[in-house]
């Protein structure tokens, strides 16, 4: 697995910066959950780095990830990553979370959104984010609205984890990009709709 290779395709199907940051930052979570349990840590990367890379050209369901997922056939990727998109999204019934890297896409997606969400409204943007900043965030319903509180939570205990050392952990496998998922301090703006897919 090739994760240029893999880089070079999601810029051949996304235009959207912000998206594009979200996809990063979910593959700097998974890559350090892959780290942590003594995963792959290129396939547990390539599957964050391309888990939304058709939602630009067909966000709506089903056909977002099932579009994708015949691409990523037809370019050989193994069934595992091809099953761990599919599984991301809950409406598709025929793939349902069992394995432990569909748990970990599911656990880091929406939550990698909350915190770039969380980390745009703040000043020093993602440096000094905290686990509590974040599940203060979860309980005001107005902010990051598409971001679905639930699926945050439930997806962590399907994955085994503590909510607040999850949060804490994506915070931390996502701050050494500061720069390039624009939250470092001083870039972050005050609008958490530039949290791309969330």
């Amino acid at each position: 697995m090739n994760r240029a290779a893999a880089f070079a395709l999601l810029n051949d199907y996304v235009t959207d910066p912000g998206l594009v940051r979200h996809m990063l930052a979910v593959e700097a979570a998974m890559r350090a959950y892959a780290r942590k349990l003594g995963q792959d840590a290129e396939t547990w990367g390539v599957v964050g780095l391309l888990h939304d890379f058709d939602y630009e050209r067909w966000p709506d369901a089903p056909h977002h990830p099932l579009e994708g997922s015949k691409i990523l056939r037809e370019r050989g990727y193994p069934d595992e990553v091809v099953y761990a998109i599919l599984s991301h999204a809950g409406y598709l019934t025929d793939y349902p979370r069992v394995h432990l890297l569909d748990k970990a896409l599911y656990a880091c997606d929406e939550l990698a959104g909350l915190i770039t969400a969380a980390a745009l409204v703040r000043p020093g943007g993602i440096t000094d984010l905290t686990a509590a900043s974040v599940k203060k965030k979860m309980k005001s319903k107005g902010f990051a609205r598409n971001v679905n509180r639930d699926d945050i939570a439930r997806a962590a205990a399907d994955f085994g984890v503590d909510l607040t050392e999850h949060i804490q952990f994506v915070i931390d496998a996502m701050k050494p990009l500061a720069r390039e998922l624009a939250l470092e301090k001083g870039l972050a703006t005050d609008n958490p709709a530039n949290a791309g897919h969330v």
